[in-house]
C-alpha cells in the first residue's frame, strides 16, 4: 500500500491590507487627491524641464533684466485671435518700467525650435513646446537680475530641490528600516548599541549641524557633488528617528503567529524581517514619507537660502528676493517660495489623506 504523499508545508504570507479600498479612501479625500495631482505635477514638469520650458538655463537677456510677467491675451484691435504677447520695451530704465508695444501681436507657438539642449544628458534636441517669435520673449514669470528667465529657472530649480528631497527620503528609509528591523528582531546587546547610535544622532542640534557640515565643503567641488554632499547630510540626520519608530514596531510584530510560524519553519532571518516583518509597516513607513519629506525640501532651501547649498536650487533663488526694496519692486522673484509653500502643502495634505486611508481601525470599521 502506497503511503500518502506529505503536504509540504507552505511559508506563511504577510498580512496583506486592504489596498484597493485605502486607495477609495484616498480618492474620496478632496485635499489628498489634489496634493498628489500637484505633486505629481511639480515631478513631471522637473523631470521634463528641458522640453517644457521655453528657454535654456543658461539663456540671458541682458537688455531685459527685471522683466515683468508677460500678459497673455487673445484680443488684438477687437479681434479674438490666438493666444499671443506683446514686445516689451523699456519706458523707464531708472525705475526699470516696461511697456507694451501693441503694434503687433506675437502668437505662441507649440513645438517650437529654440535652445539646444540634452534632455537628461542623453538625447541632443532643441525642441521647446512653447515658444515666440524675436524680438518677443515668452517670460511667463518674468526675469531675474540677470535677464535670465524665471519660469525657466523654477523648473531646473525644480529638479535639483525636488531630487535632493526625493532621494534623501529614500536614503532615510532604507536606513531606517535596516537598522530599526535589526534593533527590533533581534533584541538584546545590538539592540542597545544601535539604540544608543540612534540617540547620539539624535542630541546634535539639526539647523546648527546643517550649518557645520554645509560649511565645509570645499567651495571649488562641482554643482553635482555639492548637491550629492547635501543629500548625504540631509540623510545622516534624518534617519535615526525614523530607525527608533520602526524598532518599536518591530518589536511588536516579532512575536505574532506568522513570524513564529516562519520560524518554525527554519527560514532565515533576514528572509523573515525582509518578507514578513517590514512589509507589516509598510502602511506607516508610506504616510511618515509622504509628511517628511518636505522637510528635506526646506532642508536644503534653506541651507541655499543662506549660500551654503546648491546653486540655482528654489532656496538659492529665493535669496536673490532678500532685499525689500528688490522685492517690493519685482514681487515676480518671490515664485520659488510659492512653489516651496505649495509644495509643502501638499505632502502635508497627501500624507493626512494617507494616515486616514491606511488607517488599520477605520478599514476595520
Amino acid at each position: 500500500m502506497v503511503s500518502p504523499t506529505p503536504k509540504r508545508r507552505q511559508e506563511p504570507r504577510p498580512v496583506v491590507r486592504g489596498w484597493r479600498r485605502s486607495l477609495t479612501v484616498l480618492c474620496r479625500h478632496r485635499l489628498a487627491a489634489a496634493g498628489a495631482v500637484i505633486i505629481m505635477l511639480l515631478y513631471a514638469s522637473a523631470l521634463f524641464a528641458d522640453p517644457v520650458a521655453p528657454y535654456g538655463p543658461a539663456f540671458d537677456d541682458k537688455e531685459k533684466f527685471y522683466h515683468p510677467p508677460v500678459y497673455i491675451r487673445v484680443m488684438h484691435e477687437g479681434r479674438l485671435q490666438r493666444p499671443f504677447v506683446y514686445n516689451y520695451v523699456l519706458a523707464d530704465p531708472g525705475t526699470r518700467a516696461y511697456a507694451e508695444d501693441r503694434a503687433r501681436p506675437y502668437p505662441i507657438r507649440v513645438l517650437v525650435r529654440g535652445d539646444a539642449y540634452r534632455y537628461l544628458g542623453l538625447i541632443p534636441s532643441n525642441l521647446h513646446l512653447l515658444g515666440v517669435d524675436q524680438p518677443a520673449r515668452l517670460f511667463l514669470l518674468g526675469t531675474d537680475q540677470f535677464g535670465r528667465d524665471a519660469f525657466t529657472l523654477l523648473l531646473f530649480g525644480g529638479r535639483i530641490s525636488l531630487t535632493i528631497g526625493l532621494v534623501g527620503e529614500a536614503i532615510t528609509t532604507v536606513l531606517g528600516m535596516l537598522v530599526g528591523g535589526i534593533a527590533g528582531y533581534y533584541g538584546g546587546m545590538l539592540d542597545n548599541i544601535l539604540m544608543r547610535v540612534v540617540e547620539l544622532l539624535q542630541g546634535f542640534p539639526s539647523f546648527y549641524l546643517f550649518l557645520f557640515l554645509s560649511a565645509i565643503i570645499p567651495a571649488g567641488v562641482s554643482s553635482g557633488m555639492r548637491m550629492m554632499m547635501i543629500i548625504a547630510i540631509l540623510s545622516l540626520i534624518g534617519w535615526a528617528g525614523f530607525a527608533r519608530i520602526i524598532r518599536g514596531m518591530v518589536l511588536s510584530l516579532r512575536e505574532v503567529e506568522f513570524v513564529q510560524a516562519a520560524r518554525a519553519l527554519g527560514l532565515g532571518d533576514l528572509r523573515i524581517i525582509w518578507r514578513h516583518v517590514l512589509p507589516n509597516t509598510y502602511s506607516y513607513i508610506i504616510v511618515v514619507i509622504s509628511l517628511t519629506l518636505p522637510g528635506y525640501i526646506l532642508g536644503e532651501s534653506g541651507l541655499s537660502f543662506f549660500g551654503l547649498g546648491v546653486q540655482d536650487s528654489w532656496g538659492n533663488m529665493l535669496a536673490k528676493a532678500q532685499d525689500l526694496t528688490v522685492l517690493t519692486q519685482y514681487p515676480w522673484l518671490l515664485a520659488p517660495g510659492v512653489f516651496i509653500l505649495l509644495t509643502v502643502l501638499a505632502f502635508n495634505t497627501l500624507g493626512d489623506g494617507l494616515r486616514d486611508a491606511l488607517d488599520p481601525r477605520a478599514q476595520s470599521s
